[in-house]
């Protein structure tokens, strides 16, 4: 029997821990660059001097999870230009523009995570992802812009909001470098503090590898029924020629097994069609099918199972149509050498977006979340932005107006996959 003593500790240690209750810093007062034993401080680089306006980082530990976090934004001495990015690049806020003086507080919402499951399990992370900054015991904040600002940050536990988890493959994934990213790290910003976003996606990935590498498990083991799994895969998928493998047995059925467990959790399942290659025809107007019958088998299954589609493949073709063959380069990693630090040879990959490419991309997940029936999503439909006005990627937006101040981490090797 446990003793009433035993119980009011258990009580206090629960109440009391920093890392539950909300944690408040003032950057207007100096701060300590982060160390395991102090749990919060400046990180990645050397803490802002007085009066800079060059990016930085704020890191604090915390547990597993979703956290509410408060930013004000701005400078009692100069004008400033913000962007707020969490983790390993999600965008978080786009740039505010704050005259001397002013300042703006703003609130989203972050999932933080380990590779630990319980006790006995944990995430098989490949190599790389070791250093990542989304698996890591800590929630980072990334302030970039022209002139970045911040007064005040506040980090707080949310159990109540709703999740939703996306699982897929280097087209989904926060990549974690320039000139990378994924249309997974460009949708929180459509959602604010109303819905968090917790991105799973690996590069290299297929449903059976993310499977198996326990991923789905730890999804499972942070979901609350009501949240959302959204899956997109099909382009690593296609080149598994082990025996049984192909759309429409090992594909459809590890889709299947997704179905089956989310939903035996309490979860609401989504898929997503594979987004397009830049692979144009001859006559260099139009987008090939490189696809094979995966996209079809995803609609099959999602068709039997009363799964609903949003269809990346239609859109992402249409809108690498609408760019033309060369506008669409400007929407994947093409830069010619010497762009970024270290490389020596130009970059021209058909297959992962950069950072315009991938908010593009987000917009259209946004616009066919809107899209859908409102029995299932209409918690995600309340929760969009204000300012989202919707999207058609048949005019999409000008890439010479999209503003993205690249991060400090930067790695031209290409993700794995294709």
């Amino acid at each position: 029997m446990v003793s009433l003593s035993r119980l009011l500790l258990a009580t206090c240690l629960l109440t009391c821990s920093p890392c539950l209750r909300s944690q408040s810093f003032d950057l207007t007062q100096p701060q300590p660059l982060y160390s395991e034993g102090q749990g919060y401080g400046y990180d990645i680089c050397a803490a802002p001097q007085k009066n800079s306006q060059t990016p930085f980082y704020f890191s604090v530990r915390v547990p597993d999870g979703n956290y509410r976090v408060r930013v004000t934004l701005g400078s009692r001495r100069r004008a400033s230009q913000t962007m707020v990015r969490a983790e390993s690049r999600r965008l978080m806020v786009e740039e505010v523009k704050l005259k001397k003086g002013a300042t703006a507080t703003i609130t989203f919402l972050v999932n933080k995570r380990s590779p630990r499951i319980n006790d006995g399990q944990s995430v098989a992370l490949k190599p790389r992802e070791h250093t990542y900054l989304n698996w890591d015991d800590r929630l980072t904040l990334e302030f970039n812009g022209s002139a970045p600002a911040v007064q005040h940050i506040t980090v707080e536990r949310d159990t109540v909001a709703p999740t939703v988890f996306l699982c897929g493959n280097s087209t989904v994934v926060d990549q974690e470098s320039e000139p990378y990213a994924s249309w997974g790290q460009m949708v929180p910003r459509w959602f604010g503090d109303r819905v968090c976003i917790a991105n799973y996606g690996e590069s290299g990935l297929t449903a059976g590898t993310f499977l198996g590498q326990r991923r789905l498990d730890k999804v499972l083991a942070e979901l609350k029924p009501g949240d959302y799994v959204f899956c997109e895969f099909g382009h690593n998928d296609q080149k598994e020629h082990r025996a049984g493998d192909g759309a429409w047995y090992h594909f459809a059925h590890n889709l299947k097994i997704f179905i089956d467990r989310v939903r035996e959790a309490g979860g609401r399942i989504l898929f997503l069609t594979p987004t397009q290659r830049r692979s144009f025809d001859d006559s260099r107007q139009h987008i090939k099918e490189t696809h094979l019958d995966y996209p079809d088998a995803m609609r099959a299954v999602a068709k039997r199972e009363g799964v609903p589609v949003i269809e990346l493949h239609d859109m992402t073709r249409t809108f690498f149509e609408t760019l033309g063959f060369e506008g669409s380069k400007r929407s994947l990693v093409h830069y010619p050498a010497g762009t970024y630090p270290g490389q020596d040879k130009p970059l021209a990959d058909n297959t992962h977006f950069n950072p315009y490419g991938a908010y593009e991309v987000a917009k259209m997940v946004v616009a066919g979340i809107q899209q859908l029936d409102a029995s299932f999503a209409d918690v995600l439909q309340r929760a969009v932005s204000e300012d989202f006005m919707g999207y058609d990627p048949a005019h999409p937006d000008d890439p010479d107006s999209f503003q993205w101040p690249s991060a400090i981490i930067t790695d031209t090797t290409k993700p794995d996959g294709n």
